[in-house]
């Protein structure tokens, strides 16, 4: 048995994909599905603002594509919208303020209707919940799970469409966050009566030092049959990741390390 440390790769079967949009765009991608079974759930990974740092690698979304694949049962898809770029590459386009990003989101739960993955679970994080919240309530995803939802883009006409459907969503939410704290979520997301609002004590935007917490509560809900916590050791092959490639982007989504002054509120 080896400790599951922060950069530790679990096996899976990882594919490079592409996503193509209505509007003409081809994104880039992974797909990471259990090495030697069926997947139980899926997520698609929505990452925080690109202009400020987010993208697929942003370190709960490459933790999630690392473990939960071995741990879950769980396929992990995760994609760099319209304009952003990170090791796998960049995606054709620019950023659009949550406007033509309606057709990223569109695409990746396409692709996983077109590859039969099962029980798809959108999964946002920051500027990834408001898409989430705009543009993810389709009739083939399964339900929602928002880590920190600035409620920056999405109104409440989205949140209305969510309340409608009874598609269950849950919101983790820092007790430290920049943007929406715990008690003023519980209001925000009142409008919603399946919310399920969860404060999460010491917790701060970016998660750091946090992410193990974030996929057990990820996986309690997607795969209820999954024992959590999440084991902390692995006994077969591990690899490493090499997170010294965004050793340039000093924004503590990336590379773990807290960081002071304006960067740590951008995310």
């Amino acid at each position: 048995m080896a400790p599951i440390r922060a950069n530790s790769i679990l096996p899976a079967r990882r594919e490079d994909i592409e996503l193509h949009t209505a509007d003409g765009l081809t994104l880039v991608g992974e797909l990471a599905r259990p090495l030697d079974r069926d997947p139980v759930a899926t997520l698609i990974c929505l990452h925080p603002l690109p202009t400020h740092g987010g993208m697929m690698d942003s370190h709960v979304f490459r933790k999630a594509a690392w473990r939960l694949p071995a741990l879950a049962g769980i396929a992990v898809l995760r994609f760099n919208t319209r304009g952003t770029s990170s090791t796998r590459g960049t995606s054709e386009g620019a950023f659009d303020n949550a406007r033509g990003e309606r057709f990223d989101v569109a695409a990746a739960i396409e692709y996983a209707e077109f590859e039969e993955l099962p029980n798809v679970w959108l999964l946002g994080w920051s500027f990834g919940t408001d898409l989430t919240l705009k543009f993810g309530c389709d009739p083939s995803v399964t339900g929602a799970i928002l880590l920190s939802p600035p409620l920056r883009y999405s109104q409440p006409d989205d949140l209305s469409i969510w309340a409608e459907t009874g598609k269950p969503l849950t919101a983790l939410i820092p007790e430290f966050d920049d943007y929406l704290r715990p008690a003023e979520a519980a209001d925000r997301f009142a409008p919603i009566p399946q919310a399920e609002v969860v404060g999460v004590d010491g917790a701060k935007h970016l998660w750091v030092g946090d992410a193990e917490t974030v996929l057990n509560e990820v996986v309690t809900r997607v795969a209820p049959s999954v024992p959590v916590p999440l084991p902390t050791d692995w006994d077969g092959p591990m690899d490493s990741g090499d997170s010294s490639a965004y050793a340039d982007r000093t924004v503590a989504a990336f590379n773990d390390v807290p960081v002071t002054g304006p960067e740590q509120r951008k995310a």
